[in-house]
């Protein structure tokens, strides 16, 4: 390690490496390629349309979609807008949902559900590279209308928006954690 950070350079003079070591922060997804073409004078010219989700595996997960000339470059674009639209999730455990909820985008709808240890994503094609991103490892859903992948992304989104946790609700209130988990026992009412 010594050797690599002390190196000479053309001239003889001793340089420091201060590259630091590359961590991704976030890993990505390529959910989906578009190809298009435009007919013109000459012939066909082609486009690409790329869209990805990326995620800390913790707790935050976005999407992107980008369109360029070269598939590259696309997917380039398409990272990058994810990244601007990261939006947190509270996890139950780090590995479910707190509770049910559905999402809905245009004819898009999707039903998520929290799940015990061991059951695993059983959710597909793009809400399972969401869910994958996001940290998620046990949790049920289904897709109900459009197969779109963009409209799917965006249901998923939309329902992932209103999970909200104990503490949140509890904050809101103005009551203990322990208030809002436990149920309150039912009163009997003699007649």
């Amino acid at each position: 390690m010594a050797e690599r950070e002390n190196r000479r350079d053309n001239r003889g003079n001793d340089r420091r490496d201060n590259r630091p070591e590359e961590t991704p922060e976030f890993a990505d997804r390529l959910v989906a390629i578009n190809r298009v073409s435009k007919t013109v004078k000459g012939g066909k010219r082609f486009g690409f349309a790329a869209l990805v989700v990326v995620g800390d595996q913790k707790g935050r997960v976005g999407f992107g979609k980008g369109k360029a000339k070269e598939v590259p470059e696309a997917i380039r674009k398409a990272t990058e807008q994810a990244k601007r639209q990261l939006i947190r999730v509270p996890l139950k455990d780090a590995r479910t949902l707190h509770h049910d909820m559905e999402g809905r985008h245009g004819a898009g709808r999707v039903v998520m559900r929290s799940a015990v240890a061991g059951t695993g994503i059983i959710a597909g094609g793009p809400m399972r590279a969401v869910f994958e991103m996001l940290g998620l490892q046990d949790v049920v859903a289904k897709s109900i209308g459009t197969s779109n992948p963009y409209n799917m992304i965006r249901a998923t989104i939309d329902g992932l928006k209103a999970e909200t946790s104990p503490r949140a609700v509890a904050a809101r209130r103005g009551k203990k954690v322990a208030e809002i988990l436990n149920k309150p026992a039912a009163e009997t009412v003699e007649a």
